[in-house]
């Protein structure tokens, strides 16, 4: 079958290398939308196997994006190529209303899709044919991200320039006025803002973000940095708020007082 493979292109042991457990005495409701039905009770069998999971399936975009608006889901598996409504499309809905974190699935090798994805408001993404373990980790990083509550810098609100940032709710208000960004936007701009004024190179944001390292032509990083460019948009002084340093990685400017 074309949507399930036994090797990993991404070695598993890096994604869940340090991952805090989740904890086992709680269900995570997962809501997958894929066409591909034997897929999907694959993946069902393999999270009863797993533990602390309950899975709500639906075969195309429409019925998708009503399921996951109407329902109370901690993570959202999203195929791209579906009937009735594209995976794109239904994240789009999605986005309009809910900030639930969702892993696109897309075909291994197609960088449109992933950069899409991410641009539009995906967490993080996994190609097909994926690994049942390596999506299972992927959602596992996530879940961490969600059940972490105060960030690691210990405080539940931080005033960054014209930022407050407040850990335990991952929200981030500019002037009052509240800025919608994904789970992975929210700890990328996190670990940046906990070294402000020093680089930080774009594996280890890809370990605190997306609870994975970076592998070859991977643009994650660099997209959810894009996204929070333009939500956020430059400092008062119009200085860009987030400086790309080529051969390292990214840095936020301290503001000016």
């Amino acid at each position: 079958m074309d949507s399930i493979e036994t090797v990993s292109h991404t070695p598993v042991g890096e994604i869940e290398e340090g991952l805090a457990c989740v904890s086992s005495s709680e269900t995570f409701e997962v809501l997958m939308i894929d066409d591909d039905q034997e897929l999907t009770l694959l993946v069902e069998e393999y999270l009863t196997e797993e533990g602390g999971f309950a899975l709500t399936t639906r075969h195309d975009g429409e019925s998708g994006m009503q399921a996951a608006l109407d329902g109370a889901f901690d993570v959202i598996i999203l195929d791209v190529m579906m009937p009735k409504m594209n995976g794109v499309d239904v994240l789009k809905g999605i986005r309009q209303h809910i900030e639930t974190p969702v892993i696109m699935l897309t075909a291994r090798g197609d960088e449109v899709d992933r950069i899409v994805g991410l641009e539009i408001g995906a967490d993080d993404y996994v190609p097909k044919p994926c690994n049942l373990r390596e999506l299972v980790a992927r959602m596992r990083a996530i879940l961490r991200r969600s059940q972490a509550g105060v960030g690691s810098s210990g405080s539940v609100e931080n005033i960054v320039g014209d930022l407050r940032v407040f850990h335990a709710s991952q929200s981030v208000y500019r002037g009052g006025k509240v800025i919608a960004l994904t789970g992975a936007e929210f700890m990328v701009l996190e670990i940046l803002i906990q070294s402000i004024g020093d680089v930080v190179d774009k594996d280890a944001i890809a370990q605190y973000a997306l609870g994975r390292r970076i592998t070859p032509h991977d643009r994650s990083v660099d997209t959810h940095v894009g996204n929070l460019r333009k939500k956020l948009g430059p400092l008062p002084s119009g200085m860009q708020r987030i400086k790309t340093v080529r051969g390292h990685g990214y840095l936020y400017v301290v503001p000016d007082e």
